[in-house]
């Protein structure tokens, strides 16, 4: 029988936005992945996780999530959760690797799925949705992302400051992630393009340290890693105005 790789979006932190789909698909598998710093913390997935299934199912995998300089070391750590995995695929059969967010959106399982295909032969990769960042953003903020015609633009910060630049001299709503060590940077992109007035910001959405605040009150100060961005378009024409 073919193995099973399922990557599982379990939301932004709030373990109440895992979907139903995605809970059968957590509890149905022999067992979970979850994706942890070599620091050993525990992480957001992990958290989330454990609120639907037992500790004894869950299984610590050690990623280079944060690496991006040391290219040979990230390789290594690659290769090697990828060998872990693959041999949990190899004795169980079916395994769910939770993430943050949903599966399909700059998320871990894209590469670790790419290095399973080649490791265990006939391996069936299935993902099932998640909720954003940016989709509960803009629920507790009251933010809109989209109206009428308006595009959508979703800007990882981690591409550099000049890269979100572009996209909020652009239309429609700029989403950044991942903005927090460029906060300053972000800040001043904002005000250069007129788009700070609308804009909000929100980290550990869910979660008992949560923040949701105006980007004018960014100050430049470094914000956590995964902090989020909405910045809306000027919208003028009242009701229907973007139809």
């Amino acid at each position: 029988m073919s193995s099973r790789l399922i990557g599982v979006g379990v939301g932004p932190g709030d373990p109440e936005l895992v979907t139903v789909k995605g809970v059968n698909a957590l509890r149905a598998a022999d067992v979970v992945v979850v994706p942890v710093l070599d620091s050993g913390e525990r992480g957001r997935a992990e958290a989330t996780v454990l609120h639907y299934v037992p500790a004894e199912k869950v299984v610590r995998v050690v990623f280079a999530l944060n690496e991006r300089t040391d290219r040979a070391r990230r390789e290594a750590a690659w290769d090697a959760a990828g060998e872990r995995v693959a041999g949990l695929l190899r004795e169980h059969g079916s395994v769910a690797f939770a993430t943050i967010g949903d599966p399909n959106v700059y998320s871990t399982f894209t590469y670790l799925a790419q290095t399973i295909v080649e490791l265990v032969a006939d391996t069936v990769v299935e993902t099932v949705p998640g909720i954003t960042a940016m989709q509960d953003l803009a629920a507790r903020s009251g933010a809109v992302l989209t109206e009428g015609t308006e595009p959508l633009t979703l800007v990882p910060v981690t591409a550099g400051a000049a890269v979100l630049k572009d996209a909020l001299a652009g239309p429609g709503t700029v989403v950044a992630y991942k903005f927090g060590r460029q906060a300053g940077e972000v800040a001043e992109a904002l005000r250069e393009t007129g788009r700070i007035g609308d804009a909000v910001w929100g980290s550990a959405l869910g979660l008992p340290e949560e923040s949701v605040r105006p980007a004018a009150d960014l100050d430049g100060a470094p914000l956590p890693y995964l902090s989020t961005l909405i910045a809306p378009p000027r919208r003028d024409g009242g009701r229907g105005g973007k139809l």
